[in-house]
């Protein structure tokens, strides 16, 4: 019964010495120094990322559904869009204008990657709820200050939203 007692006598002795050597490296609080500010480091290039002439991606035929979800960081844009057959993949919203606004609109552009060309993919149709591609894109709080409308554009239609 006296050894459970005396541990933890023991232990707590111990354990408020530690508080005494703060600088030491024994006490464990000192294992991983004090934190700082850290310098924010980017891979995005200087002038942002250009579109690649190699990007084959066209417009989406139709753009069926566009959301605006909000978040307590900003807002996600979600569209649906509807192209003529299945297999189209790669969707993207792409904002024009390097996503500022312009005259309080933002723009996006949906972009879908066609598929192979003579596959059997690229020639079945089915239902439009088969053939459905959604792309999405988030707009921060300072971000989302100066806009009062979204605009998504398709070859054939476009939808917005408006605050």
């Amino acid at each position: 019964m006296k050894s459970p007692l005396v541990a933890v006598l023991t232990l707590s002795l111990v354990l408020a010495g530690c508080s005494g050597i703060r600088d030491s490296r024994i006490n464990p609080f000192n294992w991983f120094g004090k934190s700082r500010q850290a310098e924010a480091i980017t891979l995005v290039p200087a002038g942002g990322y250009g579109t690649s002439a190699s990007d084959r991606r066209v417009l989406v035929d139709q753009v069926t559904r566009l959301e605006i979800r909000r978040t307590p960081e900003g807002a996600i844009i979600s569209a649906a869009g509807l192209p003529p057959t299945q297999g189209w993949w790669d969707a993207e919203l792409v904002a024009e204008n390097h996503g500022l606004p312009v005259g309080g609109t933002v723009t996006y552009r949906f972009l879908v990657g066609e598929p192979v060309p003579g596959t059997a993919v690229a020639s079945r149709v089915l239902t439009a709820e088969s053939r459905e591609v959604t792309a999405g894109a988030f707009l921060s709080n300072i971000a989302l200050q100066d806009v009062r409308r979204i605009v998504v554009t398709g070859a054939g239609n476009s939808r917005s939203v408006n605050r």
